[in-house]
């Protein structure tokens, strides 16, 4: 008898570990074929993503990615990006993804410019006058700014240049200060970034060599912001065409707005 149950218990054991053999190839197998289905997954999301952002006229967003190309978040939305920005680079191609205005973008690369130029439906350059330089270089990197700030490191009215920037879509109302009057407070908007080839305002270049300290307390000793003057603009923008108006004078505020005091 007790031969028999050492049999039968050494029987069951042998079975025991087949059937525990036999789940693991089996679990093995499933896994081999699901890696399998997500490398082929992973290419067509990658195609995915690249078709989108082909087509794309704006920048977007790693959201909006995730988004159009059903992604699981942006982290996978910044590898696909990646892997293809190498792809791009190792081919040789003429373009890549360029991360700009706070979102992502398939670019030409600058090399090829002086021939995509010619194309009569690319835009021509932007063209702005050196107050108009000025006075968004002041915006850029004082907003939320008043007018009056801007007009205080200029020296000059600069009403008329806000609004004609304002109409280029380079400058919006971020809202009004809590001064007395409520005057609107200025800054740049997402057309700048692109335009400058800039990804968020963090990619502004370093302020310090371009520009010199003025005074930052008035005769009565009370303290102000710290003001600067600019001595260039040379990097923000190439082309000025002269003739955009810029007046002494104070031009009114938009939505009617009274005059501010400097």
């Amino acid at each position: 008898m007790k031969h028999r149950d050492k049999k039968q218990h050494r029987a069951s054991s042998v079975s025991v570990n087949q059937r525990r053999r036999a789940i693991w190839l089996r679990r093995a197998g499933n896994q081999q074929k699901t890696q399998a289905r997500s490398h082929t997954a992973a290419a067509e999301l990658i195609q995915a993503v690249e078709g989108i952002l082909f087509i794309a006229r704006d920048p977007l967003t790693t959201a909006k990615l995730v988004q159009y190309a059903r992604l699981r978040d942006g982290k996978e939305a910044h590898q696909y990006i990646t892997q293809l920005n190498q792809r791009y680079d190792q081919g040789g191609h003429a373009f890549r993804i360029e991360e700009i205005a706070g979102g992502f973008q398939l670019m030409s690369r600058p090399t090829f410019s002086r021939w995509l130029k010619r194309l009569e439906h690319i835009p021509s350059p932007l063209r702005l006058s050196a107050p108009s330089i000025e006075t968004l270089s002041v915006i850029a990197y004082r907003q939320p700014v008043l007018r009056a700030e801007v007009e205080a490191i200029r020296g000059v009215g600069c009403g008329e240049v806000i609004r004609q920037l304002m109409e280029r879509e380079l400058v919006r109302v971020a809202g009004r200060s809590h001064e007395l009057g409520r005057p609107y407070l200025y800054a740049t908007t997402k057309k700048f970034l692109g335009i400058f080839g800039l990804s968020s305002l963090k990619s502004l270049p370093p302020l310090q060599p371009f520009l010199h300290s003025l005074p930052t307390s008035d005769d009565d000793g009370v303290s102000t912001k710290p003001a600067y003057a600019l001595i260039t603009t040379e990097y923000l923008v190439e082309s000025v065409v002269p003739g955009e108006g810029e007046h002494s004078a104070d031009p009114a505020e938009p939505d009617g707005q009274d005059k501010q005091a400097a």
